[in-house]
Order: C-alpha cells, then sequence, then structure tokens
C-alpha cells in the first residue's frame, strides 16, 4: 500500500465530480452514499498506509512518490510528487477519519436542503485539495492545496449564498485569506531565490548545511519563515487576520466542524511544524510565534466568555485553542503542537456536531439564553458534550488534559520558553474550562428557557421546521458520529503520556519528520519530574476552580 497510498487522492476528487456534474439528477441517497463512501475509500487507504509506515524503521518511514514534472522553467523545477512520514499521515488519519464522521452526520443534518448534490461536491473537494495540502512534497504543490481549501471555504461559508449573512463571511474569509497568502507565496519565492528549490528536502538539507546553528538576528531565515508565519496567520485565524472565522459560523454546522474545527484551520500549524529546519533556526520568529499565538488564545478566550450564540463560544475557542498550538511551535515543541491538533480536532469536532444536535432539535435556535434544560431531552448529545469540554478544559485522564499538559510545560521547560509563556498559558486553560462549563450549563442545565421565548432566533439552515415541539434527540446518523468522537476524545490522549507517568509514544513516532531541526542546548541538566507535576496540579485546580466559579454563576445563583 505505501507505494500506491497516493490513490487516496482520487476517491474525493471523484465524489466531487460526480456530486458537482450529475449530483442534480440524482437520489439524495446515492448523493450520500457516494459523498461518504469516497472519504470512507480515502480514509481505509490512508489507515492501510499508516500501519505499514508503522511497520518500517524509523529512519526508514519517508515515502516519497513522484509523478509527473509540473512546471519546468530555466533553473526552477517543481515536480507533482507527494512524501508520507510520519507527519502527513497523522494528518492524513485527522483529514479522512474526522471528515468521514462529518460526512456522515451532514446525511441527516442537510436532509431536504435543494442544494444537498451541492454541498456534498464542495465538502468532497476539499477533503481532496486538504489531502493535497497535507502529502504535498514541496512549497508550491502545497500552496495549490492552501489556495484549494482556501476556494472550497469560500463555497462552503457561502452555502447558503441567497442569505445577507453568509454572502458576506464568505466574502470575509476568501478576501482575509487572501492577505495571509501574499505573504506565503513570497516566502515561496524568497525559498527558491536562496535554496534554489521548493522541494522539501532538497531545502531542509540546504538549511542544515548552510545554517548549522541559529541564525543571530533576522537574516534571511528569519525574512523566509515570517512571510510563510503571514500565511499562517490568515489560515489559522490568529492576530490579527482571526476576525474571518467567527463570522464563518453562518455556514451549516458540519462545515464549522470540519473546515474550522479539525482540518483547515490547521494547516498554519502543519505548515509551520513541516518547516521545522527553517523555524528552529531563526529564534526572533519562534518569539513572534509564540508570543502572537499566546495573546490569539487570550483574546479569544476573553471574546468567547461574553458569546450568546452556542457556535460562536466554540468558533472563538477554536481561534484560542489554535493560539496554543502555535505557542507549543513557537517555543520548539513541533511534536506537542502537533498532538493539540490532533486532540483538538476530535474534541472539537464532537463540540461543533453536538451543538449542531442541540440546534436541530431547538428548531435552529442558537441563543444559549433561550435554551437551558435540554438534558432530560438529549442524554446522548449531553452526555458526549460532556466529555468533550471535559477534555477541552484539560481534565484527567481525557485527550486535552495530555496535550495542553505538554504544551504548557514546554513553554516553560523549553530552551524558547519563558515563565510568561506557562502564567498567561495557564490563566487561559482556567477561562476555557469556564467558558465552555457556561456553555453546558446554560444549555442542558437549569430552567427551560425556551418555552418562555416567543420565537426562535438565528438559524444556520434553511430546514424550515417551525413545528415547535418538545426537543428530540436526532437520528443515529447524528448521535452515531457524536459517539464514536466520544470514545476518541476520551481515550485519544493516552498515546502522548506526560514524562512522569511514562513514554509518549506519539512524540517519538514524529521524531523523523523534525529529525533536520536544530535543537539548541536545553541547559536545564536533568528533567524535573518533580515540578512537571507540581505545575499539572496546579494547572488542573484553576481548571477545576473555572468549572465551580461557572457552576456558581449560571446554576447556583443564575440571578
Amino acid at each position: 500500500m505505501l507505494d500506491y497510498y497516493p490513490i487516496l487522492l482520487i476517491f474525493p476528487l471523484i465524489g466531487a465530480a460526480i456530486c458537482g456534474l450529475v449530483g442534480r439528477r440524482l437520489s439524495h441517497g446515492l448523493i450520500a452514499a457516494i459523498g461518504c463512501g469516497s472519504v470512507f475509500l480515502s480514509f481505509l487507504v490512508t489507515l492501510l498506509a499508516f500501519v505499514e509506515l508503522l511497520g518500517l524503521p524509523p529512519e526508514s518511514r519517508l515515502i516519497q512518490t513522484h509523478l509527473f514534472t509540473w512546471i519546468e522553467s530555466g533553473d526552477f523545477v517543481s515536480n507533482a510528487a507527494f512524501l508520507l512520514d510520519p507527519l502527513s499521515a497523522v494528518m492524513m488519519l485527522v483529514v479522512t477519519g474526522v471528515g468521514f464522521l462529518i460526512h456522515v452526520y451532514s446525511v441527516e443534518y442537510m436532509r431536504g436542503e435543494s442544494g444537498f448534490y451541492r454541498y456534498f461536491a464542495y465538502i468532497n473537494l476539499f477533503i481532496f485539495m486538504m489531502s493535497v495540502l497535507v502529502l504535498a512534497d514541496n512549497y508550491l504543490l502545497m500552496f495549490v492545496g492552501w489556495e484549494g481549501v482556501g476556494l472550497c471555504s469560500y463555497l462552503l461559508i457561502g452555502y447558503y449564498f441567497d442569505t445577507r449573512e453568509a454572502g458576506d463571511a464568505a466574502k470575509k474569509a476568501f478576501v482575509v485569506n487572501r492577505i495571509g497568502d501574499v505573504g506565503f507565496i513570497l516566502g515561496v519565492l524568497l525559498i527558491f531565490r536562496t535554496f534554489g528549490s521548493v522541494d522539501y528536502l532538497v531545502v531542509f538539507e540546504e538549511v542544515v548545511s548552510r545554517f548549522p546553528v541559529a541564525e543571530t538576528g533576522l537574516g534571511v531565515l528569519g525574512a523566509i519563515t515570517l512571510l510563510l508565519f503571514v500565511g499562517a496567520t490568515g489560515k489559522s485565524a490568529q492576530i490579527p487576520l482571526y476576525i474571518w472565522l467567527p463570522d464563518a459560523m453562518a455556514g451549516p454546522t458540519p462545515v464549522s466542524a470540519l473546515i474550522h474545527a479539525a482540518t483547515m484551520v490547521t494547516a498554519g500549524v502543519y505548515m509551520i511544524a513541516r518547516s521545522s529546519a527553517l523555524y528552529s533556526r531563526a529564534p526572533e520568529t519562534m518569539t513572534v510565534v509564540a508570543v502572537i499565538g499566546l495573546l490569539t488564545a487570550l483574546l479569544a478566550a476573553l471574546i468567547a466568555v461574553a458569546q450568546r450564540d452556542i457556535k460562536k463560544v466554540l468558533a472563538y475557542s477554536t481561534v484560542s485553542q489554535l493560539g496554543y498550538m502555535f505557542l507549543a511551535v513557537g517555543v520548539g515543541a513541533f511534536g506537542a503542537g502537533i498532538f493539540h491538533l490532533y486532540t483538538h480536532a476530535f474534541f472539537k469536532a464532537l463540540l461543533f456536531l453536538g451543538s449542531g444536535s442541540v440546534i436541530l432539535a431547538m428548531h435552529h435556535e442558537q441563543d444559549m439564553l433561550r435554551m437551558g434544560g435540554l438534558k432530560k431531552y438529549l442524554p446522548v448529545t449531553w452526555a458526549t458534550m460532556g466529555i468533550a469540554t471535559l477534555a477541552i478544559a484539560g481534565i484527567p485522564p481525557l485527550a486535552g488534559f495530555f496535550s495542553k499538559d505538554g504544551i504548557l510545560w514546554n513553554a516553560l521547560s523549553s530552551p524558547h520558553g519563558s515563565v510568561w509563556y506557562w502564567v498567561v498559558g495557564t490563566l487561559v486553560a482556567a477561562l476555557t474550562a469556564f467558558y465552555m462549563a457556561r456553555l453546558m450549563f446554560l444549555t442542558f442545565y437549569g430552567k427551560e428557557r425556551f418555552r418562555e421565548e416567543g420565537g426562535h432566533g438565528h438559524s444556520d439552515s434553511h430546514h424550515g421546521e417551525e413545528h415547535h415541539g418538545e426537543p428530540r434527540e436526532p437520528s443515529a446518523l447524528i448521535t452515531g458520529p457524536l459517539l464514536i468522537l466520544a470514545v476518541l476524545s476520551a481515550v485519544g490522549g493516552l498515546i502522548g503520556l506526560p514524562a512522569w507517568l511514562g513514554p509518549n509514544y506519539f512524540e517519538r513516532f514524529l521524531e523523523p519528520a523534525f529529525r533536520h531541526a536544530y535543537h539548541p542546548e536545553a541547559g536545564h541538566g536533568v528533567h524535573n519530574y518533580s515540578l512537571e507535576i507540581g505545575l499539572t496540579i496546579v494547572i488542573l485546580a484553576l481548571a477545576i476552580g473555572g468549572i465551580l466559579l461557572a457552576y456558581r454563576a449560571f446554576i447556583r445563583r443564575p440571578e
């Protein structure tokens, strides 16, 4: 399978072509089968390739597949070629695995839509473009996928194109991402100007030979990495280009789960991790990445505390968690950043899909102040969202605890780290626990406020279900993906234990992908297990404190 893994790209592309070109003449059942089946086949190929990759010795876990010479002009050569290594394999498991669950969920959520075929054409095309971005073996082909997911996000956010809100949100996402992309393409051009190639392995080998130690001052590596980072701030919604992501909630809820939680918005983090050879030798850029990530995490967490729209809370939460990932890669903990990307995909996709279940049950009401008391009507949604909430709050032994703990420890102990990074990061962890507990309490506990309100507020849909009966749990096509994601959110972190608990298999598996990175002398001597345990207890106490504060404010003393 390792020789043929690029076939995983073909399935969603074929699915997008069929749904887009002849979907209008096909039944909804057939469109759903083609849309979901194509992504499932991609996931199957990815899983088989991943298992085979695990069986290889670490130094051999790098499979290049050259298809054809794409561009040849003078000294410039760019190939249509793909690279499968531990980093791209993990990303592809997230893209196709979580993507498949969201496709299944979409079958029920989008049922009855006149644009059903159009939706599946767009979402299949998105999976194809994201796969190109991840598997590309050079920066130019990555840029094709980068622009492709930007186009698909425009189409999906603006799915309800006949509403002003969706149209404006789609245009805003498109324009803001183009601003970032100018930086990205300038960075790629400077890479070619400096190293004579845009192929990852050629560039990284050149970097290692020409820059055996990190740059002092802002040199050519600093310029390249800052330009690439401008692209990352657009795609991954960091200050100042984060403004498009909350508005993108105007698209259907499954789109929010796929693009704005699990896959597209993590592209910037993936790109920096992929470019670890460059970033690890540009300490000034590393500081910029860490500080921007930390400030974004704090700002978005503070905004999330005051939101009433259930999807807007989750949107700002996504921006905040992406900030954590940038903090990790900014202090050189590339493995920890990718680990949080991996765990975040599970619990944030689950939160978005769970919010969609609530929105369906509430006949497309999204204001949490008009909900309350839904626990008895939606027991599966309540339980699964509860697991995801505890995971994102960092409560052990759920997935978010291990990945967030790893980031905060590295923020303090890394050679690029700082006490201030840890202090602000820990404050964000407490805020996260507070606003997520607030979401759960306002939605599922207390008075049934939806009985008091006359109308139903903002909607992300045209379903037009205006029968205001009792809220009820949606079908198994909705709850099934929720249950699978709940299991992954619960146990997904156990492969990345902190040093004081056991081996971190996740980061050990990723090591070959970061072999070109520069590792400065830590100068900290022996690993301080007692300090790490003590700090973990402090973080956990603050997270529990945030949950208890939300309980007091919204359950015990709501007045």
